[in-house]
């Protein structure tokens, strides 16, 4: 999909509604579900958090970026994810937050990100974090400079490859909870993309196909 195009849409996707569960639980592992469906999140005060699903041009085409999270002691060492953190003291909006670990992450110029649209928050149980995700956009393609010890890696994936179905798979997989279970998944070349990013990915991946259709 050239930018261009998706840039002439972009009024369309932000009047499209929040696909919320119905998106989120076509991607969810099965353990996760019921959390989605019926878990009362307030009685664990999880803490606040935000990320940025990042849009822009490379060579024309409309791309979404995600990151490969380093190695790391912690729940959520090596995974995939969109650029995004703990909301400090000092964000006084999780925008604020999703915005400032962007840049610390990535290293983009955070002047040039139009934020758009907000998606809908997403519980995530191992690390008891409330994830509020923002859609951003920018018009030129970004220099990137990576925070080493947070971000190994880049995955520019293009629009179009997002739309496309067959990148959905069921993986098995072990994981910080559960040993050889299989999972939904955005499988990614040689990446594969579950859990609450997968989740955030399946609403994005929903409005964009309600509105390109």
């Amino acid at each position: 999909m050239l930018f261009e195009q998706f840039l002439n849409n972009v009024d369309a996707i932000i009047k499209q509604p929040l696909y919320a569960l119905d998106a989120h639980l076509k991607m969810a592992p099965l353990e996760r579900v019921q959390y989605l469906q019926n878990y009362d999140f307030s009685s664990k005060n999880p803490k606040a958090s935000a990320v940025l699903s990042l849009f822009y041009p490379k060579d024309e085409v409309a791309h979404v970026l995600l990151i490969v999270r380093s190695s790391y002691p912690g729940v959520h060492s090596s995974q995939i994810a969109f650029p995004g953190g703990k909301k400090e003291t000092s964000d006084l909006t999780l925008k604020q937050t999703a915005l400032r670990e962007t840049n610390e992450e990535v290293g983009i110029n955070i002047s040039k990100v139009e934020i758009i649209k907000q998606w809908s928050d997403l519980y995530i149980p191992p690390s008891n974090f409330m994830v509020s995700s923002f859609m951003g956009l920018m018009q030129t393609t970004p220099n990137f400079h990576l925070q080493e010890d947070e971000v190994s890696a880049l995955i520019e994936l293009p629009v179009a490859d997002l739309l496309n179905d067959a990148l959905v798979q069921n993986v098995r997989m072990t994981t910080s909870y559960a040993t050889d279970i299989l999972v939904p998944a955005f499988v990614i070349e040689d990446h594969i993309v579950w859990g609450a990013t997968a989740m955030i990915l399946s609403e994005i991946k929903e409005t964009l196909k309600q509105t390109f259709k």
